[in-house]
């Protein structure tokens, strides 16, 4: 099985910052695309970072210059540094990660896995 498991999140002031981290564990023979999604109440789930297994990265428009994806491929851990937060950017925040694990000897697949989630509040 595999499992991301997050932390990080918390209460924060307006203009603070947070660490978000993501490890995955498990039977993993690779780890593709990790990315950052998140969710208010309310609203649709977004996507705000993600990064490739070589590194290239993406933003939502609303968090470039502030956030920050980067990986440890050695930890298997994906990380979201967050600079000057907003109220908007609270949210519950989920880990993503597409990984590939091997079976029956020769076989491959790789799919999407979650994280459980982790709250990030901003008070004004």
């Amino acid at each position: 099985q595999v499992q991301l498991v997050e932390s990080g999140g918390g209460l924060v002031q307006a203009g603070g910052s947070l660490r978000l981290s993501c490890a995955a564990s498990g039977t993993i023979f690779r780890i593709n695309a990790m990315g950052w999604y998140r969710q208010a109440p309310g609203s649709q789930r977004e996507l705000v970072a993600a990064i490739t297994s070589d590194g290239f990265t993406n933003y939502v428009d609303s968090v470039k210059g502030r956030f920050t994806i980067y990986r440890d491929n050695a930890k298997n851990t994906v990380y979201l540094r967050m600079n000057s937060l907003k109220p908007e950017d609270t949210a519950g925040y989920y880990c993503n990660a597409n990984i590939g694990t091997c079976y029956g000897g020769s076989g491959y697949s790789a799919r999407d896995y979650w994280g459980q989630g982790t709250q990030v509040t901003v008070s004004s």
